[in-house]
């Protein structure tokens, strides 16, 4: 009876649950609430599993439902992924691809990726954008642009298909100079926070309220890396980098890589995804360069780690 569970099945489970109710489900799948019960108890009678304790006002999920849940939303984005990208290859070639890089993402394998691109599909332009944080994704969300290359956000939009690549190593880094550069040992907190943070803010709204790794309240606030660079390298803060925009600098001694209280020692790895619209999928142009960029995935974060304790 388990290979007759459909996906209508499994999608009004899910939508019962985020929904709150049937009828609220029911509404969302434009589906009468009789048909969406329906539908929820033919599942149940097919796995032989009650997902729903109805005993209330409202459906509540039993603690078979939260187990199988997690399962249920894990097929059905499977298979919206297969039909996203059957629909990519069978779509035909993009007239121009546009994409969105996050600026913490490796830039030379973004060129070394354009340079066969062209090659590959040399009658396809290319246009790139550089921003940060949910910025990434107002491009995709807007129309301008369809992939990106983006760090992880709090909430991701549901209209979107994430695809993990590569992870990103970021380390703690002051100019040799800087008053924390002295510190030996681990740095407290309480220590970082007597001393300027430079944060890299986001240019949208999307990430508005929320702070990521701020541990100071003392930040001088930028929505551009590089200039977070210049002004790291001069000692006016300290603050996060990715470990491949600083390398250099630590190997001349310019940069010193801080030792900080709660924070692994090699570094933390920022994982890093393509994303785009779920009913816009990439074409063989786009699929062909997330391809290009994942085979650097497994060997990315043990070269990172590696070379921070190099820089030690």
């Amino acid at each position: 009876m388990l290979d007759n569970v459909s996906l209508d099945q499994l999608r009004a489970f899910i939508a019962a649950v985020d929904e709150g109710s049937f009828s609220a489900a029911a509404r969302r799948l434009l589906r009468a609430q009789s048909a969406v019960s329906e539908l929820i108890g033919n599942l149940e009678a097919q796995i032989g599993v009650q997902l729903f304790d109805r005993s209330g006002r409202y459906p509540v999920l039993t603690q078979a439902g939260v187990l199988l849940l997690a399962d249920a939303r894990s097929v059905v984005a499977n298979v919206d992924r297969l039909k996203a990208r059957a629909k990519g290859i069978s779509g035909g070639l993009e007239s121009e691809l546009s994409a969105v890089i996050d600026v913490l993402f490796p830039f030379e394998a973004i060129a070394e990726g354009a340079r066969e691109f062209r090659d590959e599909f040399p009658r396809t332009p290319l246009r790139l954008y550089v921003e940060a944080l949910g910025a990434v994704y107002q491009p995709l969300l807007d129309g301008r642009c369809s992939l990106g290359i983006a760090g992880p956000l709090p909430i991701v939009p549901d209209s979107m298909t994430v695809e993990r690549l590569v992870g990103v190593a970021m380390i703690m880094v002051a100019a040799r100079d800087h008053p924390l550069a002295a510190h030996g040992g681990i740095i407290a907190k309480e220590e970082l926070s007597k001393h300027v943070q430079l944060v890299l803010t986001d240019r949208s709204d999307r990430t508005a309220g929320r702070e990521f790794g701020v541990m100071s309240p003392l930040t001088w606030r930028l929505s551009d890396l590089f200039a977070k660079h210049a002004l790291l390298l001069k000692g006016l803060g300290w603050g996060g980098m990715p470990l491949h925009a600083v390398k250099q600098d630590l190997d001349a001694g310019r940069l010193v890589k801080l030792a900080i209280e709660d924070m692994p020692e090699e570094g933390l790895i920022l994982p890093m995804a393509a994303i785009y619209l779920t009913a816009r999928p990439p074409g063989p142009a786009g699929r062909w360069l997330i391809e290009r960029l994942r085979q650097c995935r497994n060997r990315a974060p043990e070269i990172s780690v590696a070379t921070v304790r190099a820089s030690r």
